[in-house]
C-alpha cells in the first residue's frame, strides 16, 4: 500500500469497512421513484472546495519589506510634487522639506525593495530591458528616473543648509545648474511612483487585489496625497504649510470616497478579508485617522500644534491603508473560496448574457 503526505487529508472510512467483493448493497423500502428491484444513486452533491483543502492561487513570497515599499512609495512620489510646486511659488522651506523627505523615503524603500529581492544585482537586472506589459519593469525604471532627479535636487539643499562645506569643488555650479530641471524631472515621475504599486498588485492572480484592479489606483494617489501632505505639515512651519494643509483635506475627502467606491466595485466575496482579522482593523483604523487629519488641517491647521498632530494621523492612515490592503491580499491567497466563488458568478453572468462559445464558457 503506497503513502503519500496527503494522506492525513483523506475523508475517514465509512462505518462497517469497504464493501465485500461480489457484494452488492440494495437499497429497500422503495423510496420516491424507486421500485425496490434496482440500487439507487447515493453519492450526495459535489460542493467543490480545492483538491486536499489547499490554496487554488498561490499566495505571494512577499514579507513586510513589500508593505513598506509600498507606504514609502507614496510619501516620496507625494512629497516630490509637493516640492515641484514649492519650488515653482518660492516657498523655499517647504521644497528644502519636501525634497529632504522625498530622498529620504525613496531610499528607505529602495532597501526595502532590495532586501525583498534578497540580492541587490537582481535590481540592476530588471534595468536590462524596458518590458512595458510588465509593472514590475516598468517600475524599475520609474524609482530611477524619480530617485535620479530628486537626488540632484536634495544633494544641493543640503549643499545650501551646510553653508556650502561639502566638497563638492566643480560639480557645485553643475548642481545648481540642474537643481531646478532635476525638481521638475522628479515631479514628473512622482505621480507615477505614488500609483504604479496598486497596478503591481493588481496584476497578480491575488483574488482580493485582482478584484480592485478598476479603482485601486486611485485609492494610492489618495493615500499618497496623506502621507506627503502630513509629513510636509509636521517638518514645515504653518507660514509655508498652507498647500500641504490643502492637499491634506483635499486627499483625505478623495481617500474616503474612493476606498468605499472601490469596496463596492469588488466582488461581495472578495472584499471579506478588507473587513476581518487584523486587515480589517487596519483599514478601519486609517479611515479614522484619515478623517481626523483632514479635520484638523482644515479646521486647526494654522495652529503649530495642531497641524503636527494632524500630519501625523495623516501619514498612520497612509501607512495603515497599504500595509492593510497588502494583509488582506495575502489572507484572500489562502482560502480557495475567494478565487471559486467570484469565479463561478462571473461565469453564470456571461451564460446568462449568451456568452456560451469562447474559451470561458460552454454551452453544458
Amino acid at each position: 500500500m503506497s503513502t503519500s503526505e496527503f494522506d492525513s487529508f483523506r475523508p475517514p472510512e465509512p462505518a462497517g469497512g469497504k464493501r465485500r467483493k461480489g457484494k452488492r448493497s440494495k437499497r429497500r423500502g422503495g423510496g420516491s421513484g424507486s421500485d425496490g428491484s434496482r440500487e439507487m444513486p447515493m453519492v450526495p452533491d459535489a460542493e467543490f472546495t480545492s483538491y486536499y483543502g489547499r490554496p487554488v492561487v498561490k499566495a505571494p513570497p512577499w514579507g513586510h519589506e513589500v508593505a513598506a515599499y509600498l507606504f514609502l512609495g507614496g510619501v516620496a512620489g507625494g512629497s516630490g510634487l509637493l516640492a515641484a510646486g514649492a519650488q515653482l511659488t518660492g516657498r523655499k522651506t517647504l521644497r528644502r522639506n519636501t525634497r529632504l523627505s522625498a530622498l529620504v523615503a525613496v531610499g528607505l524603500g529602495a532597501v526595502a525593495l532590495v532586501k525583498d529581492l534578497g540580492r541587490p544585482e537582481r535590481f540592476v537586472n530588471m534595468l536590462r530591458t524596458v518590458k512595458l506589459t510588465s509593472p514590475m519593469s516598468v517600475g524599475s525604471w520609474i524609482l530611477s528616473f524619480f530617485s535620479a532627479g530628486i537626488g540632484v535636487a536634495a544633494v544641493f539643499e543640503i549643499d545650501r543648509m551646510t553653508g556650502e562645506r561639502i566638497p563638492l569643488g566643480p560639480l557645485r555650479p553643475v548642481l545648481r545648474a540642474l537643481e531646478g530641471p532635476a525638481g521638475l524631472e522628479a515631479a514628473v515621475f512622482a505621480a507615477p511612483l505614488a500609483v504604479y504599486t496598486a497596478v503591481l498588485l493588481t496584476d497578480t492572480a491575488t483574488p482580493t487585489w485582482n478584484a480592485a484592479y478598476r479603482d485601486l489606483p486611485f485609492v494610492f494617489v489618495s493615500s499618497a496625497s496623506l502621507a506627503a501632505s502630513g509629513l510636509a505639515m509636521i517638518t514645515t512651519p504653518v507660514s509655508e504649510s498652507g498647500p500641504a494643509r490643502n492637499l491634506a483635506v483635499i486627499g483625505a475627502i478623495c481617500d474616503l470616497i474612493s476606498a468605499r467606491v472601490t469596496e463596492h466595485r469588488m466582488d461581495p466575496v472578495t472584499r471579506e478579508p478588507l473587513h476581518e482579522g487584523a486587515p480589517g482593523r487596519m483599514l478601519e483604523w486609517s479611515e479614522r485617522l484619515a478623517a481626523a487629519g483632514g479635520l484638523g488641517a482644515l479646521l486647526g491647521g494654522r495652529h503649530r500644534g495642531v497641524a503636527a498632530l494632524s500630519g501625523l494621523a495623516l501619514l498612520a492612515a497612509s501607512a495603515l491603508l497599504r500595509f492593510g490592503f497588502f494583509e488582506a491580499g495575502k489572507e484572500s491567497a489562502r482560502h480557495p473560496r475567494y478565487t471559486i466563488e467570484p469565479q463561478k458568478r462571473r461565469l453564470a453572468a456571461r451564460r446568462a448574457a449568451g456568452i456560451t462559445d469562447d474559451s470561458i464558457t460552454t454551452a453544458g
